[in-house]
């Protein structure tokens, strides 16, 4: 029998997880419902009264903004210091970055204004590699339904006083799946890269730890070697996964913005080490405006 709060192991042995509530004041910006249609989380839950479910690994964030600039916090006990702080980005000034970037193309400055209060979320590199290896020829309501069949098929149950929930498999337990209870969740053709990915990493060819270590080029040329992985997944595992946020994915919404927007020129190589955080902006705006 699994209590409030606990969790239970592949094995089905529980553990016990304590969850705190407390309030915050976040002085820079912060916007959890941009964040949430941003494009590079796909397990964000909305629930009523503005409550924005947030999750990486087995650890469980909800939010909710109570003033301007205030926010009360439900997490497992201890993580917003060791797990949330990181995960948010919030060590970095984006209201500071906004404003030393504008000015140099009209277009940008529309979509920083649009996208004011988007934050790159620093999210577990293996959650990312499967994700964004997963997204491939996938609009986002199909990624987000094809991350959470695999997550409630194969990871660890947690209940919170919100809702029963699950964490995202581990490469271990991927291994062990079958083919085809891997593609009952959606997965498709990708179905042989997330096998292959998860054997490598379990066995021990690809370090996901080790590789955070390597300099932004030799990162994204290792991420390259994994089969099913091109320059725009290898791009979005060094920005979401890394942190890399010099790193700039294009997809098919950001070459239409340099396309039909940019005349052709792409704008972010402008702006240095902010270009993968500009090219959030970009890809928020984008999508809303067509």
């Amino acid at each position: 029998m699994l209590c409030p709060g606990g969790q239970e192991d592949a094995g089905g042995k529980q553990m016990n997880t304590e969850y705190e509530q407390f309030h915050i004041k976040i002085e820079d910006d912060l916007d959890l419902d941009k964040i949430a249609d941003s494009g590079q989380c796909f397990r964000v839950r909305r629930f009523p009264e503005g409550i924005c479910r947030f999750i990486t690994g087995d650890k469980v964030i909800y939010l909710w903004k109570t003033a301007d600039r205030e926010y009360s916090v439900y997490c497992n006990t201890g993580s917003w210091n060791l797990v949330w702080k990181d995960y948010f980005d919030l060590s970095r000034n984006y209201r500071e970055i906004r404003e030393k970037a504008r000015g140099r193309n009209a277009f940008v400055d529309r979509a920083m204004e649009s996208g004011a209060g988007i934050r790159v979320l620093r999210q577990d590199s293996w959650e990312m590699l499967i994700t964004f290896i997963i997204s491939q020829r996938k609009n986002i309501p199909a990624i987000s339904g094809a991350v959470e069949k695999l997550a409630s098929g194969f990871g660890r149950k947690i209940v919170t006083k919100y809702e029963t929930l699950y964490g995202f498999p581990s490469p271990e337990v991927l291994c062990s799946a079958g083919t085809e209870e891997l593609k009952a969740c959606g997965l498709g053709y990708r179905t042989a890269y997330v096998l292959d990915a998860a054997r490598r990493v379990a066995g021990g060819e690809i370090d996901m730890r080790a590789v955070a270590a390597y300099e932004d080029e030799a990162l994204f040329e290792e991420l390259l070697k994994i089969h099913g992985v091109g320059k725009k997944v290898a791009n979005c595992v060094c920005l979401f996964g890394y942190g890399r946020v010099a790193r700039v994915p294009v997809d098919v919404w950001i070459a239409r913005a340099i396309e039909e927007e940019c005349q052709g020129e792409d704008p972010f190589g402008s702006f240095g080490e902010a270009a993968g955080i500009i090219q959030q902006y970009v890809f928020y705006h984008e999508r809303r405006r067509i």
